[in-house]
């Protein structure tokens, strides 16, 4: 399959790169350093991604920047950062990438942790993990043409213990070899509207 990996340098996507490069022709995009640019906060950004690569199987996102700090500190500026990438840029990858996407392709989003069990200085990126689960469950019963599209809700990875442990006490590190797994389910099964937690 012709994979496009959104996020693709990051902790969790080089994991999903490792997991799936054996099997797949992976394609990446992000910021920088990637085979091709993307800006998830602009629709035009991914309007340009999405000429530049063509068809694709499966389209797995596991970038998105968010506002991380206390509610006193959360003004709708650093809130619209979340909302403009971290959420709306995901579904806007799937609706502006419906049509890139062979029948019975895939998109795979990724929320995370803070959406089921919050922490303090994590309220902007539960919004966006709670409405992007919101979306995926109802976008699947409407996808065209036989496209899944999951979500992988991952836990505190091992990998950036270091640095976001300080705001997860008492949570268990999940290593991103085992959230890959996760995307790779999401990829190469036949399951659509899911939500794979991985805590």
């Amino acid at each position: 399959m012709k994979i496009l990996l959104i996020g693709a340098n990051g902790t969790i996507g080089s994991a999903v790169r490792g997991e799936l490069e054996p099997r797949h022709d992976i394609v990446s995009a992000g910021r920088k350093g990637a085979d091709v640019s993307v800006d998830l906060a602009s629709p035009e950004s991914i309007t340009a991604m999405y000429r530049k690569v063509g068809q694709v199987d499966a389209v797995v996102c596991t970038a998105g920047e968010t506002y991380f700090g206390p509610l006193s500190g959360m003004t709708p500026e650093r809130n619209e950062l979340t909302i403009r990438s971290k959420l709306t840029g995901q579904i806007n990858l799937v609706l502006l990438g419906l049509e890139h996407v062979r029948d019975r392709g895939s998109f795979t989003l990724t929320t995370g942790v803070i959406m089921d069990d919050p922490i303090a200085g994590g309220a902007s990126a539960a919004i966006a993990g709670g409405a992007i689960q919101a979306f995926v469950r109802s976008a699947a019963i409407e996808m065209p043409r036989g496209i899944r599209i999951n979500h992988v809700s991952p836990g505190v990875v091992a990998e950036s213990i270091e640095t976001y442990g300080p705001y997860f006490p008492g949570f268990e590190p999940v290593p991103a070899a085992r959230v890959a797994l996760a995307y790779r389910k999401s990829v190469e099964g036949a399951q659509t509207g899911q939500a794979y937690r991985v805590y």
